[in-house]
């Protein structure tokens, strides 16, 4: 064994997958077993992600269901003192504690201004000014409100006049009630006071 012994080899790692070429030379006469050099040739590792489902969650929908979009308020609750500081004495009556306004004194009762009105508390748009009318009772009056975002429950308040309120269908804001006294082609009267609203010309 005094000749020197050549061996060539190729190892794959698991982890990093790497071609080894290598000469090892066999001294037994040096304190060293064997010097070895080589040349390592490196491929890059492929990083392999899945998509994760929530349970509750949908393919299109990552978020699970009980977590709330960003930026997206719960008016519920929202208290009576943090109401009063974003409305006035009169918007605060009205929405949130149900009350009505004089008749003639609204600032909209006459307004013929092109625009949509908006919930005064949540800026949710309510009525377009095409289907507002005279109705000649001293209140804004629009004969249908714009898609779903009006909603109307049983008022019982006055004793033997059951009325349809109508409020907010995002906040609950209190707007008015509904009658079906109203001009074609819905037959009703949305009579709304002017304190819930905010009209934004066009």
């Amino acid at each position: 064994m005094a000749s020197q012994s050549i061996i060539t080899s190729s190892i794959s790692l698991r982890r990093f997958p790497i071609d080894f070429s290598s000469k090892s030379h066999f001294d037994f006469g040096s304190k060293s077993l064997f010097s070895t050099s080589f040349r390592a040739t490196t491929k890059p590792l492929t990083r392999i992600s899945s998509p994760i489902r929530v349970m509750g969650s949908s393919a299109s929908s990552p978020k699970p269901d009980s977590i709330q979009e960003t930026g997206k308020t719960d008016y519920g609750s929202i208290s009576d003192q943090e109401w009063k500081k974003k409305l006035t004495d009169e918007q605060f009556y009205i929405t949130r504690k149900k009350g009505t306004e004089r008749a003639f004194t609204g600032e909209y009762w006459n307004t013929k201004t092109p625009g949509t009105y908006h919930c005064i508390c949540c800026d949710t748009p309510l009525f377009e000014s095409s289907t507002k009318f005279d109705s000649g009772t001293g209140w804004p009056s629009y004969y249908q409100p714009i898609g779903d975002n009006v909603k109307s429950k049983l008022d019982l308040s006055v004793i033997f006049m059951p009325r349809q309120e109508v409020v907010c269908a995002v906040c609950d804001a209190h707007l008015g009630h509904v009658f079906d006294d109203g001009p074609p082609p819905t037959g009703k009267r949305y009579c709304i006071n002017s304190a819930s609203l905010k009209m934004k010309p066009k």
